[in-house]
């Protein structure tokens, strides 16, 4: 540039997408995916990678995810890695915020590029943000509620963004199962996928396995057909005596989104009665957080909840140290739980509760996702320890 050009060296920054907090903190970047505006609660994950999963957790309706790894989306999207079952329901994450733009995809299981995979699924995105310091941020003062909004033209009505971002209550007191469980039964075959193989089929069942929807991963299935389960999917608010008409060997309650003291409003009075049948029990996420509810303890929202793939967590009954995928906002209270529950798997974080068992019955839980693909995949022994827990029934 000469000394006489009074051009700028950098061009006029138009922001296509905002980040706006309920505090009325602004901030710009680069909108991807979807147009359009979605509010939450901003959550941060550690993950370097299954973001496709991640993305597809029903177990983050109502939340807006940043990622803490800058690269995000250099493998692409395939129908493969998908984790919602029900695809009418509303896809998981309701936004997703990046450092950096996405790239192109560069893997032989890539079907489309990241970007039109969020279009088509109406998964609103925005890049070019410090990320690190909304990390900060969420560390030091918590998950905060927000609004994402992507216009190309960066054309945004802000007053209405900010007032959305204020007024929206938060997911403490919300329940959203209603969003994501299934609308009716079906029975699950599918077992997991193996390389050069794809997905395989349960076709000799030992167990009769019926599972509560709260928001089921698709993973959790195929791990449990995997180990001779058939699997027969039913809704959140299906009556107990429905499931045990059913006489399933075992019960699984899923993962799903939201605030479990709500949601146990219904749900606690079935896995009560569950209880009282000695039917083996496996819960995991939200489905461990209302086992805890049933058993007469209490849940809590943590500060910045538990989101990643790197999170040790202790058995407690082995003593064995395991690094643990987590998605959680919040937590049973280790503190109120009553006597006769052994808390079983404890955060090397922050000491939080992760698992659970009843003393004098064959019913157990935890709060991390031991079915997390691609990975770690440290936890897997606990479908063993459930089927056992129905073998041995059976032979009783």
């Amino acid at each position: 540039m000469t000394t006489n050009d009074t051009s700028s060296a950098w061009p006029d920054f138009k922001p296509t997408a905002l980040l706006v907090l309920a505090d009325g903190t602004v901030l710009e970047g680069f909108g991807l995916g979807a147009e359009g505006s979605a509010v939450g609660e901003v959550c941060f994950n550690t993950a370097m990678t299954g973001y496709e999963e991640i993305l597809t957790d029903p177990s983050y309706a109502g939340q807006l995810i940043t990622f803490t790894f800058p690269h995000i989306g250099n493998v692409g999207a395939n129908d493969d890695d998908i984790e919602t079952v029900n695809m009418a329901a509303t896809p998981g994450a309701r936004g997703v915020i990046l450092r950096t733009a996405i790239t192109d995809p560069s893997n032989y299981r890539a079907s489309r590029h990241l970007d039109q995979w969020l279009k088509a699924r109406g998964i609103i995105g925005l890049s070019g943000i410090d990320t690190r310091a909304l990390t900060a941020l969420i560390r030091d003062k918590g998950m905060p509620n927000a609004v994402i909004a992507h216009s190309k033209d960066g054309t945004f009505d802000l007053p209405a963004l900010k007032k959305q971002a204020r007024e929206w209550p938060g997911l403490e007191g919300m329940d959203l199962v209603p969003m994501v469980t299934g609308t009716q039964r079906y029975v699950w075959d599918e077992t997991p996928w193996q390389w050069d193989k794809g997905f395989g089929k349960q076709d000799k069942p030992e167990f009769n396995v019926v599972a509560i929807d709260y928001g089921i991963k698709r993973n959790i299935l195929r791990l449990l057909a995997g180990e001779g389960c058939k699997v027969t999917v039913v809704t959140a608010t299906t009556p107990a005596e429905d499931i045990l008409a059913m006489k399933p060997d075992g019960v699984f309650l899923s993962n799903g989104p939201g605030d479990p003291a709500e949601t146990g409003k219904y749900a606690v009075p079935v896995i009560e009665k569950l209880i009282a049948s000695g039917t083996p029990t496996f819960g995991i996420c939200l489905g461990h957080q209302m086992l805890g509810l049933a058993l007469g303890g209490k849940t809590v929202k943590m500060h910045q909840g538990h989101h990643g793939a790197n999170h040790p967590v202790k058995d407690m009954t082995t003593g064995k140290v395991e690094i643990t995928s987590m998605n959680h906002g919040f937590a049973v209270d280790k503190d109120t739980l009553p006597g006769n529950v052994e808390q079983t798997h404890v955060s090397l974080f922050d000491g939080s509760n992760c698992g659970l068992a009843l003393k004098d019955r064959p019913v157990f839980s935890v709060q991390y996702h031991p079915e997390a693909s691609p990975g770690p995949r440290d936890s897997h022994y606990l479908f063993r320890r459930f089927t056992d827990l129905m073998r041995q029934r059976k032979r009783a």
